[in-house]
């Protein structure tokens, strides 16, 4: 019989050990001076506090408890900063205090988050990478460089919006599936001096909802992540999910890999006058003492899938967002359409370098961007030690979310802080380099998005380029605005639920 009077102690130890757990966390934090924050239900703690749109539930926690706010989901503690001077001092006074990402079991699906720029670690192979990124990629010389290169692929995609409503009966498109695909091109030929895909072909749409798939299942409560030793069951089958959807995005990725590898043993001892973003990584070799002495197949794959995502996720989800703005709005639209003659002229197309000229369009991308953070909860960042932050203690290893989406609409910084008023930033020193602390949509400090340079120009030129163009209206089934339907689809980026539909005439039609 004792066998059975251990099963029954041992039932009730383990029965009443998440009571004990969340009893001598209680007291415990009741000793420390954390930021104030709902209480939570045990062991789960304020997973329910989150809802179905994470950004929105935090940010109305605000009213309650203030700038910063602690919340305990499941085992993890956790952070959230609400407010624009909360944003400053963490930026300004805390950020090497912070410097690591927070990472969750999803993250680790093919050991993703090891050489990932975006969810690595802040460590010299972090650095080492995100220096070739900034030089190779993202710098003011190689963006002047390949003026034509974006150039060419912003025609390209007006071209096929051109056929598509030359063969569609109803004239409508989805936006969406014409931005998307030029976007990844102009990542492509940055990269790999290639155009990758078109619209509707199988691979973008496999990338497209590959892409999708791993930004839904990252933001999703995982019971995982709450208890760490069930991971092994992936109980909701998210693991699997991001295994399937993550390895498909790194086939095709890797697959633009092997064919470059193929191509240079093919030309080994053959000089060549062209050297790209992936010959320079094919080609690296570590010189100080702290690099890595070469980047293997599935760094490099990691890597390159990095730039891809950010890109075209972000990007063509801020111009989707900034088009259903327009045209909601009107008189707005007529502005960028009057701008748009007066510099470019009705029959000639939009260069790259108008764009400085055309301050109304920025300011519209600027106001769009404020509205429509493209990552609303800026990718975690996770204290690296005991921190003492605005008189709270913050303990080694807490995740932190800074709400760019919540900062950006905040009425304590905003006037009519939910309308779209691009006018707000005409004459105006505010702007998302990091410096402006209110309106930070691609983050601040050293973990500032390395795409900025990038999305600083592509924005405007996408989006100016589709309205200068084209005339665009609504479909039947949207009246004026009111039926538009401006519901989020979550995931690490805020894309639109419903994609945008529209009816696109040529302006010399």
């Amino acid at each position: 019989m004792e066998w059975m009077w251990n099963y029954v102690l041992w039932s009730i130890l383990i029965t009443l050990m998440p009571l004990a757990w969340h009893l001598r966390r209680k007291n415990s934090y009741r000793r420390s001076k954390l930021p104030p924050g709902p209480r939570g239900w045990p062991v789960i703690g304020n997973i329910f506090d989150l809802g179905a749109s994470p950004h929105r539930s935090l940010a109305a926690l605000k009213q309650k408890y203030g700038p910063v706010v602690w919340l305990n989901l499941g085992p993890v503690k956790t952070m959230v900063i609400l407010s624009a001077s909360a944003a400053e001092e963490f930026f300004k006074n805390h950020d090497l205090s912070f410097v690591d990402r927070f990472n969750n079991d999803i993250t680790r699906s093919h050991d993703y988050y090891k050489s990932s720029i975006a969810l690595g670690a802040y460590s010299p192979y972090w650095r080492t990478m995100r220096r070739i990124c900034n030089k190779e990629v993202f710098s003011n010389k190689r963006s002047n460089e390949t003026v034509l290169v974006k150039k060419k692929c912003v025609d390209e995609m007006l071209k096929w919006i051109e056929k598509e409503v030359e063969e569609s009966a109803s004239g409508e498109i989805e936006v969406i599936e014409f931005v998307f695909p030029a976007i990844f091109n102009m990542i492509g030929n940055l990269t790999l001096s290639r155009d990758l895909m078109s619209p509707k072909s199988e691979m973008a749409s496999e990338f497209y909802t590959a892409l999708s798939g791993f930004s839904e299942c990252v933001t999703s409560p995982n019971i995982s992540d709450l208890f760490p030793w069930l991971g092994w069951l992936d109980l909701q089958g998210l693991r699997a999910r991001t295994d399937r959807d993550l390895g498909k995005a790194i086939k095709i990725i890797s697959g633009f890999v092997d064919d470059r590898v193929k191509q240079r043993q093919h030309r080994e001892g053959k000089a060549t006058d062209h050297k790209d973003f992936l010959d320079v990584v094919l080609d690296f070799e570590g010189t100080a003492k702290d690099e890595p002495e070469i980047l293997s197949h599935h760094q490099i794959t990691i890597f390159l899938l990095d730039i891809f995502v950010a890109a075209t996720d972000t990007i063509s989800a801020t111009i989707e967002w900034a088009m259903c703005e327009l045209l909601r709005n009107p008189e707005s639209l007529k502005k960028i359409k009057a701008e748009l003659g007066r510099v470019v002229g009705a029959n000639k197309e939009l260069e790259e370098s108008d764009i400085n000229n055309l301050p109304y369009l920025q300011a519209s991308v600027e106001e769009s961007l404020r509205l429509h953070a493209s990552i609303p909860l800026l990718l975690p960042r996770k204290a690296v030690q005991d921190t003492t932050f605005m008189g709270y203690n913050i303990p080694k290893n807490t995740q932190v979310f800074v709400n760019a989406w919540a900062i950006g609409r905040d009425e304590e910084s905003w006037e009519d802080a939910l309308s779209f008023k691009p006018e707000r930033f005409l004459e105006s020193s505010i702007g998302y380099k990091g410096q402006s602390f209110k309106f930070i949509p691609f983050g601040a400090g050293r973990r500032i998005c390395p795409g900025l340079p990038l999305a600083h120009r592509v924005l405007p030129l996408i989006l100016g380029s589709l309205l200068h163009h084209f005339d665009w209206k609504l479909c039947d089934s949207v009246s004026g605005g009111i039926k538009m339907d401006m519901r989020e689809a979550m995931g690490v980026s805020a894309r639109k639920l419903v994609p945008l539909r529209g009816v696109p005439k040529r302006m010399d039609a």
